[in-house]
């Protein structure tokens, strides 16, 4: 059933390869324990007290809330899928609840430090300064995430509307505007480009041609990011926050963030809010008469 279950939300819920292989680790770690610890080899003979001896055993080996949680995603999916089958008659998951966590904020770049990596730095030259640039740009102006840019294809440009098409989570399509000047560097990069290998239609390329890959990616966002903050995590997850922080700093709707964020409903969109209260909090304390 675990089989089945993998190829259902690979080819009918579209989950993206990475989901795929997270799921399949949890699922084949679940299957260890059942059989380590109680010799259970099919999964109808499971508990719900079997399941939440799972979690004690998990969070004693160290294993965070938020990995725990997301294993215990995992399982409900699993179930429910196994309900709908006719495997099971009654899903143990309905008494197994997740475990209370704090909300972490999400990190981002500050404004001026953004401004002084575009303005001050320097990127090398020809063709993989010209890339690395464009990358920084590409996260900090539309807010795409990681597998997004490296899948980004020179026909996903509309340079008539200024508009990308991403490919985001679970093939859901979605359009993000650009302005004028990201336009103009857009260009300028596609003349690089098209001098140095000639026709591809990959947008972000290797220094040898290829298509990028997301390690190449990461090691230039954290590079680049290091000449401007001392933050501890620097990544493209961070300039997506940045996106997103400063568009609703600048007031931006909450839902149109949400929409060029490609988030599947407003409660992922709503943990930016805090750090935009946070800044309102500051501007209060320091104007207002009797703060």
């Amino acid at each position: 059933m675990k089989e089945r279950f993998l190829a259902y939300i690979q080819y009918e819920k579209r989950y993206s390869p990475n989901t795929v292989i997270a799921y399949q680790t949890d699922l084949d770690q679940f299957y260890d324990y059942l059989l380590l610890q109680y010799n259970i080899t099919d999964i109808a003979g499971v508990s719900h007290p079997v399941i939440r001896s799972w979690l004690v055993y998990l969070m004693e080996h160290q294993v965070g809330p938020r990995s725990v949680n997301r294993k215990l995603t995992t399982l409900k999916s699993f179930y429910k899928f196994l309900l709908r089958e006719g495997v099971l008659e009654e899903n143990p998951m309905r008494k197994v609840t997740s475990l209370k966590i704090s909300k972490r904020l999400p990190v981002f770049v500050e404004k001026d430090k953004m401004e002084s990596l575009f303005d001050y730095i320097e990127f090398e030259e020809g063709f993989p300064g010209s890339r690395n640039k464009l990358i920084l740009e590409m996260f900090y102006a539309t807010g795409m995430r990681l597998s997004e840019l490296v899948n980004l294809k020179e026909t996903d440009i509309d340079f008539h509307h200024d508009t990308l098409k991403v490919l985001g989570k679970r093939n859901k399509e979605r359009l993000i505007p650009f302005s004028k000047q990201f336009e103009s560097q857009l260009k300028a990069y596609l003349v690089e480009k098209q001098n140095s290998f000639g026709d591809n239609n990959d947008l972000f390329l290797t220094d040898g041609g290829c298509r990028i890959y997301p390690k190449l990616v990461y090691r230039i966002v954290t590079r680049y990011l290091g000449t401007v903050t001392t933050m501890e995590k620097k990544s493209p997850h961070v300039l997506r926050h940045t996106f997103a922080t400063h568009l609703l700093n600048n007031g931006a709707e909450l839902n149109a963030v949400k929409e060029l964020l490609g988030h599947a409903s407003l409660s992922a969109t709503q943990v930016y809010t805090h750090n935009t209260i946070d800044k309102l909090k500051r501007i209060y304390k320091q104007a207002h008469p009797k703060a």
